[in-house]
């Protein structure tokens, strides 16, 4: 990985990044364990003067533990070929509870010099500082359409944290 400035991310248009390409979030060191798992969710911007990611974890993802009890993660991009695909894929739909996603699609986890961890195969990798967090309720919502359709009983329905996270670094 190769140090850039945030101004690289001009060059990319996020809604493709986040919503098409897909990342990888990751929190944890490579010392104490780290998870990892996939998100098409979140977005980029400016915030507090500070340029920023929003981030979205369930609590019952193997990945939440991670972010609740480190202050840094990364949000990694692999691009949009096959094997990136398949990595993807595979880790949005295994748990690191029960599988070693990174040994299993093959990738190699490096850390960053901020102490976080990221993939070599990652085309660009951001590492962000938590700022704040919030758990959605469902009094929050203004739309009910929005929460009946994302936050229900079935597997997978429960409602997300929300980290906005400082971006502290980008890497090539």
């Amino acid at each position: 990985m190769k140090q850039t400035t945030i101004e690289t991310l001009a060059r990319e248009d996020v809604f493709h990044l986040i919503g098409k390409e897909w990342m990888l979030v990751t929190a944890g060191s490579l010392e104490a364990g780290f998870n990892t798992m996939t998100a098409s969710w979140g977005g980029l911007g400016w915030l507090w003067n500070k340029p920023v990611a929003f981030v979205f974890v369930r609590p019952e993802r193997h990945t939440y533990q991670f972010t609740e009890t480190h202050d840094s993660l990364t949000l990694s991009f692999l691009g949009m070929d096959e094997k990136a695909r398949h990595t993807l894929n595979h880790c949005g739909t295994v748990s690191g509870r029960d599988h070693d996603k990174v040994a299993e699609c093959g990738l190699t986890p490096v850390a960053t010099p901020e102490g976080s961890v990221g993939f070599a195969e990652a085309r660009l990798t951001l590492v962000g500082r938590k700022l704040f967090r919030s758990e959605m309720q469902a009094a929050q919502f203004l739309d009910p359409e929005v929460r009946e359709r994302w936050y229900n009983e079935r597997p997978g329905g429960s409602f997300h944290t929300v980290y906005v996270v400082e971006i502290e670094n980008v890497y090539e």
